[in-house]
């Protein structure tokens, strides 16, 4: 995928409006549509490194805006503020942000750590080797949380398999729908529980 190239559209100089009439009306008088012409001397390509900086801007943007909506659900429920984002070796548009972590009982595990991600994509989530399979282009965000242990012998966290297949907690595209799956794994007792699934 190195022969991927991206150039900065917003550094080339567009040039002054044509004091002609209004466009809407010379295309009704034509029929044709005045696009920008882009000259090969105006375009400046991208580096990979610099296409990752913005795209990191962005996940990191969009991960401090949902950790605030999270956290201004209820003042019982409170995530702490664990942002950081991580860009597709190859792809550097594509990229997932870390949002939030805790700890929450489900129904056969008392004590289970989990993590909150933003991706600007859409992908199956597959095995360690390739966690984020047949990825799907487009307009499009994935939230999902996954379960995780840390490993002892490498000092990181790892996917917690135990929990289910592939560690995956949830995964939707629908953010209110992501809201509610985080502040369920974040309800402290089951009277909070009841009040989150009537929403």
């Amino acid at each position: 995928m190195s022969n991927l190239r991206y150039f900065d559209a917003a550094a080339v100089n567009k040039p002054a409006p044509s004091p002609k009439a209004a466009v809407h009306t010379e295309f009704l008088r034509t029929g044709r549509i005045n696009r920008q012409q882009w000259s090969a001397e105006e375009k400046r390509y991208l580096t990979h490194q610099e296409v990752a900086a913005r795209t990191g801007r962005k996940l990191e943007a969009a991960g401090a805006k949902t950790h605030e909506r999270i956290n201004g659900f209820h003042a019982s429920i409170r995530f702490p503020k664990l942002i950081f984002h991580r860009t597709l070796s190859g792809r550097p548009h594509l990229g997932y942000c870390h949002v939030t972590t805790a700890r929450t009982k489900l129904a056969k595990f008392d004590d289970v750590r989990w993590s909150f991600y933003i991706a600007n994509f859409v992908s199956d989530i597959g095995d360690d080797e390739h966690f984020f399979e047949k990825i799907r282009l487009g307009y499009a965000r994935m939230y999902f949380a996954v379960a995780t242990a840390p490993d002892t012998e490498e000092g990181k966290l790892t996917l917690n398999r135990t929990v289910r297949e592939n560690g995956l907690l949830f995964r939707t595209v629908d953010p209110k729908e992501a809201l509610k799956n985080v502040l369920l794994l974040g309800a402290r007792n089951e009277q909070l529980r009841k009040i989150i699934t009537s929403l």
